[in-house]
């Protein structure tokens, strides 16, 4: 089974090293555009502090049930930072069109003393 995707493929070169790499952008897939979501929150308040964090979703089909993965690092708090990557929950409806996605999670241990935090939120809407 074959499925029609259009994209574009960007080339870089790294100018330290003679090592280069290709990132693959698509732009629909089956002939349905594909889109992304902004997130964004502040972690659980652990150890004296929390952590902000931001980020896109990887892209996924508009028009079809689905869900996207994520990943960022929060902001340096108390000497550290911490990674926050998962895969959103379904994509829910809005009144008027477009939805949105509900996320939460644990981050990665880190800091002087090991810990995480927990995070959870809702993305962009889409559009």
């Amino acid at each position: 089974m074959e499925i029609p995707i259009t994209g574009f493929i960007i080339h870089s070169t790294d100018s330290n090293s003679s090592e280069h790499s290709h990132h693959l952008y698509l732009t629909s897939w089956n002939g349905a555009p594909i889109h992304r979501h902004h997130f964004s929150g502040v972690t659980s308040f652990i150890g004296g502090h929390d952590h902000k964090y931001a980020g896109t979703t990887e892209p996924a089909p508009t028009g079809v049930q689905h869900s996207h993965k994520y990943f960022t690092v929060t902001s340096l708090n108390d000497g550290h930072k911490h990674e926050i990557r998962g895969v959103t929950g379904p994509a829910i409806s809005l009144p008027g069109g477009g939805h949105y996605h509900k996320f939460q999670g644990v981050t990665t241990v880190n800091g002087d003393h090991p810990h995480s935090h927990k995070y959870s939120g809702t993305t962009s809407r889409s559009d």
